[in-house]
């Protein structure tokens, strides 16, 4: 695997090396080892799915405190836009985001370590993303930030009106209002 990195450390798009051949294609989705040595030493202890449809806006979520989550996600078919966005205030790139095309033809990861809000726009007719988790959902941790606050200039690739996002995701505050964020200082991997 090849792992290129984004313009905010720790953020890091992972490209598996992909076998084509006649009969289709081969990769490997997943090592423990090349992860550990090429990105940083995870233990995911939890894997989620979910399938979608053009225009829906899924974010921009996080875990707080001891439940926080690094993600490592990747779409299997369809396409997304996934963005993670520096929430641990005190960071050079705090309310800073990267935003990165996954795909089923690109088979891109990426990787959004613990601090970072995440979410994504789904681009395709229709999409089935996957994604490991180094943390237990905890739904008493759950925290949020607007998807479109404009503060983040965030380019979902979805027009304003084709969005569709739950009652819940249409209800969260900007960054600048939002609490429970992170402390750049603090090692949210202890």
């Amino acid at each position: 695997m090849e792992v290129i990195h984004t313009e905010i450390p720790g953020v890091e798009i992972i490209e598996p090396r992909v076998f084509r051949d006649s009969r289709g294609y081969f990769f490997e989705s997943w090592s423990q080892r090349e992860f550990d040595l090429k990105v940083r030493p995870v233990a995911f202890v939890q894997d989620n799915e979910s399938r979608s449809t053009y225009g829906v806006v899924r974010g921009l979520h996080f875990q707080k405190g001891r439940s926080s989550q690094g993600k490592l996600v990747r779409v299997v078919s369809g396409s997304v836009l996934d963005i993670a966005v520096d929430i641990r205030r005190g960071s050079p790139t705090f309310g800073k985001h990267v935003a990165v095309e996954l795909s089923g033809e690109n088979h891109r990861q990426l990787f959004i370590p613990r601090g970072f809000a995440h979410g994504f726009s789904v681009l395709s007719d229709e999409v089935v993303f996957q994604y490991k988790c180094d943390n237990f959902y905890d739904p008493a941790s759950e925290g949020a930030i607007a998807w479109d606050d404009p503060e983040l200039g965030i380019d979902w690739r979805i027009p304003t009106g084709k969005a569709v996002l739950s009652a819940k995701d249409m209800e969260h505050p900007r960054l600048a209002d939002a609490d429970c964020l992170f402390d750049y200082n603090e090692d949210l991997y202890l």
